[in-house]
């Protein structure tokens, strides 16, 4: 066994057990910390694949900016009058179960998408053609992702920037409404 797979098999484990410990922790706060140490083993593994700006943006964005905003969001809320509302019923019961549900129909769909089709860049495509020759050329990826990103999918990326104002107002509503630390008075 080669030092890759031996090491390819320590991230995964860095990786699997907290991500593990994220949904079996009662407490949130220790949740969004385990969260941060699945995202870190994730731009480890990043890191062994030759793919150093993803595993630098991996934890500049995911795991510092992203986890510290949640981790706020968390301590705004009273957690366990919250937890409390929504644990009870009828209603809150089928909505575990068919969250489950979506979750392993999801996981089916991705495992059978992968098996049948083990590369998403279509080979003879544009994206694949630059690829190919970045890396004969020994040119650097992070150009090519830069270019694809902001140029050709300028409206993607766009609609992704809304999506986060919206979501960071209606994070500030919320900590408003539900009398958090920052409530009208």
């Amino acid at each position: 066994m080669s030092m890759d797979t031996v090491l390819f098999w320590f991230l995964s484990l860095i990786v699997i057990v907290p991500a593990l410990a994220v949904v079996l922790l009662s407490n949130p706060v220790y949740s969004a910390l385990s969260l941060v140490m699945t995202m870190v083993g994730v731009a480890a593994v990043f890191a062994t694949l030759n793919a150093y700006f993803l595993a630098g943006v991996q934890l500049i964005v995911y795991t510092g900016a992203v986890m510290v905003l949640f981790v706020m969001v968390l301590m705004l809320f009273d957690l366990k009058h919250d937890l409390q509302t929504f644990s009870r019923g009828k209603v809150s019961g089928f909505l575990k179960i068919a969250g489950v549900g979506v979750m392993a129909g999801l996981l089916v769909g991705a495992i059978s998408l992968a098996t049948k089709k083990p590369s998403l860049i279509v080979e003879g495509s544009p994206l694949a053609n630059e690829l190919a020759a970045a890396a004969a050329s020994g040119a650097d990826n992070t150009k090519i992702l830069a270019e694809n990103l902001f140029l050709r999918n300028m409206l993607g990326f766009e609609i992704l920037g809304v999506l986060l104002l919206v979501i960071a107002v209606g994070t500030v509503a919320l900590s408003r409404s539900k009398g958090g630390t920052h409530a009208r008075d």
